[in-house]
């Protein structure tokens, strides 16, 4: 029993306690995996056989990872444990209980793309159109439905207003959500969410059964608890409500996963729904700072939904939370660059001890074309590269088809994306007399008689639309600059209509990287200007990014890269040091949750799991000015900056970024041993500057869809702009050698040198943070300060 030693005394008494239903609250860093371990391991020893106990994960790799610390303390019989994911164990119980329910012991899992097949063609029996009910969104649905437990003549059933909103966008969705689940019975197929649906029917209607499985399993164990859907919270209780030995473990501070269906009342309300529920809470934080933990504690507290705890940490005071102010997103690429730099230099960190974390996908591509024009090694976690994404992939191979027509991968690509009724068989016929014939796939477009393809009017007048399209892209190429042609393509090729169908998530984070394709290729065409060259084609465009795409297939794992990925996917990781970037409203709070107080207090749970990954140091940026939907506007500073106690964050003004965090920090005390919570105030601690929000009305944005061959102005440093961004001044023999600018895209910077006259006219600024930049002033966009 020396494992038992190695446990604090929260861990110890949580581990110990096993006479009736327990909660363990696990703050970030608390030893959450050990303690499951060690009370598995304790059950074991106390006499409890394996197979009766379950244990129930969210990842096989979490599963593997207990079994292989279980077994290195009690032995070979760990093996015999219940333990895996909701999925695995509950299609384990099921293909021995399958023809209690209708189905066959070897019935069928259906994987995503299985169920996502089904639903397509589901819809094309039905005639229904495809943009109208697109089989994601269907998915989706289908998939929340089951989640809840309601069954197709449930949802028919029931009155409430979600159904009603489902019935207005989709009024045929019940009956392809009754003929799914028809065409999956008589199939012999269930899909992942039926894992769930039919274990509970199982035991619902089958008392002897679910007595047997209830029996078999004296001690039920569920870690991350927060993450649970109804569903799985409700076999749980099916399974433990008569022994009511049942151990639950997470955080409510960390339920960051509704949109996935998790329920956050599963935990909040665990100790209301059995008798005597003994609630433990693991608050030593072994992973950061004291100032990190303290930080994040003054953050989470303004939830009013949470179970209440005060996490502390016995590590060192640590440096505090920097707040970095960037001009623009681009500078914020540049000062998160020459920080992880500055770090590494200093003091010895690996690229592998930084992550970049960030709200949306999208927000990934400043940062991969600043790391590597510095030469920063990187990986994007649990996703792709920016350029290596479908919907840039696509947009990418009609801009290759525009320049060149006879660039058959793109051709084939993009030949019935969107979908205009061009299948494989016609694809095929064009390939093939392309090959008969030595000439490329576009030559056979423009004539298919000609070169013996065999088609029906209908089809030829499909692939005449085509044609029609390629060809006004091929002839505005060199009318129109590549930001220009970006819009005009992604508009009238009708990839943004197509990903505006529907809200799920995965066509919302779709746009947002289109989206941010289109500011990329404004901001490319803007610094092309300002460096004095008038003529930015598709092709220079092309030119640039095949450079960043070829990059994107280095293979090199081993060596070390920073990590960059959403927070989402942050959750259970751990880093020296964390950046946080993209702290505005909108951005981080989201746009989508500002109308519901529930999820802005998901949005700050979200903002907590980031700032409680970091180690050692901690950074938080945001932009004053951001590129949206093409346009550079105002950004205001996130309200959670504001819920972060001042004493743990350091402020700086724009003329102190690049200051070193640790001055003075040694003269920061807390003393959580005497339980004296009053801090003395560090010396580098400041009152927030943050504009007080307590008056802040939400508001619903509505993105707008880039307007047909709308003109994108190249607006001079002369021009007029929208109130609060940068503007020159109207007369520009006023700029002289000295002065102070603050540029749109590169922030504050100090004017050394002048040259040229009238449209010529060019300055050398050396930037803080960009670095030294010449401007052409007839284009550039900035104001001069001082």
């Amino acid at each position: 029993m020396n494992y038992i030693d190695e446990l604090n005394e929260s861990q110890r008494q949580a581990v110990l306690y096993n006479d009736g239903p327990s909660l363990v609250i696990a703050g970030a860093g608390s030893g959450k995996t050990r303690v499951l371990t060690y009370k598995i391991a304790y059950l074991l020893e106390m006499g409890y056989k394996p197979w009766s106990i379950l244990a129930l994960t969210f990842t096989n790799k979490a599963a593997k990872e207990m079994k292989k610390r279980i077994g290195a303390q009690v032995g070979d019989s760990a093996r015999y444990l219940w333990m895996g994911t909701f999925h695995s164990i509950f299609s384990r119980i099921l293909r021995y209980e399958a023809s209690s329910i209708g189905f066959s012991s070897n019935f069928t899992i259906y994987d995503t793309s299985d169920s996502r097949s089904l639903i397509k063609s589901i819809i094309k029996e039905m005639q229904l159109d495809d943009k109208s009910y697109k089989p994601a969104a269907v998915q989706s649905m289908i998939s929340n439905a089951k989640n809840q437990l309601v069954s197709p003549y449930a949802y028919s059933a029931s009155g409430s207003s979600q159904r009603s909103e489902m019935d207005d966008r989709m009024p045929k969705f019940k009956e392809i959500y009754q003929k799914y689940c028809d065409r999956c019975r008589q199939s012999d197929a269930m899909d992942f969410d039926d894992l769930l649906v039919y274990t509970y029917i199982l035991f619902d209607k089958n008392p002897l059964i679910l007595k047997k499985y209830s029996d078999q399993f004296r001690y039920i164990l569920v870690d991350e608890y927060q993450d649970t859907n109804f569903a799985q919270h409700s076999i749980v209780l099916q399974l433990s409500r008569e022994h009511q030995h049942v151990c639950v473990v997470g955080d409510d501070a960390q339920s960051i996963y509704s949109f996935r269906g998790a329920n956050i009342e599963n935990i909040l309300k665990f100790t209301k729904l059995y008798d005597n529920v003994k609630l433990f809470k693991l608050e030593q934080n072994y992973r950061s700072t004291k100032t990190i933990v303290h930080a994040a504690n003054s953050l989470i507290e303004k939830n009013s939904q949470q179970i209440r705890k005060e996490i502390y940490s016995e590590k060192s005071v640590g440096d505090p939370i920097e707040v970095v102010n960037a001009y623009s997103d681009v500078e914020e690429g540049e000062i998160v660059s020459r920080k992880i730099l500055s770090f590494k230099r200093k003091e010895g960190y690996s690229y592998d001890d930084f992550a970049v974390l960030y709200r949306t996908n999208a927000q990934s591509r400043i940062f991969e074309e600043m790391f590597r024009k510095k030469s920063i090694p990187y990986k994007i976690y649990g996703g792709l590269s920016f350029y290596q994404r479908k919907e840039i992939k696509d947009i990418i191979s009609y801009f290759r088809l525009t320049i060149n027509p006879n660039d058959e991968e793109a051709f084939k690509r993009i030949i019935n994306y969107p979908a205009r009724g061009i299948g494989e068989t016609t694809l095929g016929k064009i390939v093939q007399a392309a090959s008969d014939n030595g000439v490329s796939l576009w030559k056979v477009l423009i004539e298919p008689l000609q070169y013996g393809v065999s088609i029906n009017k209908g089809t030829a007048a499909k692939l005449q639309n085509f044609r029609d399209i390629m060809k006004n892209f091929m002839e505005a190429v060199t009318d129109k600059d590549a930001s220009q042609m970006g819009e005009m393509i992604v508009r009238q090729s009708g990839i943004m209509n197509e990903l505006y169908q529907s809200n799920d998530p995965e066509d919302m984070s779709r746009r947002e990287n289109v989206e941010e394709l289109i500011n990329g290729m404004k901001d490319f065409c803007q610094g092309r200007m300002e460096e004095g060259d008038n003529n930015i084609y598709l092709t220079d465009y092309l030119s640039e990014i095949s450079l960043l795409t070829d990059q994107d297939s280095d293979k090199d794992s081993d060596a070390p890269k920073v990590t960059l990925m959403t927070i989402h996917s942050a959750k259970g990781l751990e880093f020296k040091n964390v950046f946080v970037v993209g702290l505005e409203e909108e951005l981080f709070p989201s746009a989508m949750s500002m109308d519901s107080y529930r999820q802005l207090e998901e949005e700050r749970r979200l903002f907590y799991v980031a700032i409680t990954r970091a180690e050692d140091h901690c950074i938080l940026s945001f932009a004053k000015n951001r590129m949206r939907y093409g346009k550079m506007e105002c950004s205001s500073p996130s309200r959670f900056l504001k819920d972060i106690d001042s004493r743990f964050l350091m402020i700086p003004q724009q003329d102190m970024l690049s200051r070193k965090v640790d001055e003075n920090a040694s003269s920061f005390r807390m003393n959580r041993a005497s339980g004296n919570n009053d801090y003395t105030t560090p010396p580098w601690a400041q009152e927030s500057k943050f504009e007080n929000r307590d008056t802040y009305q939400p508001r619903k944005v509505n993105v707008p869809l880039p307007t047909t061959g709308r003109t994108l102005k190249r607006v001079s440093s002369l021009s007029s702009s929208k109130a609060g961004a940068p503007q020159a001044s109207a007369n520009l023999s006023g700029l002289a050698v000295g002065n102070m600018i603050e540029h749109e895209r590169f922030g504050r910077g100090h004017v050394t040198n002048i040259e040229g006259v009238g449209d010529n006219c060019k300055a050398t600024v050396e930037f803080e943070n960009a670095g030294v930049k010449q401007l052409l002033l007839k284009f550039a966009r900035f104001k001069i300060v001082e």
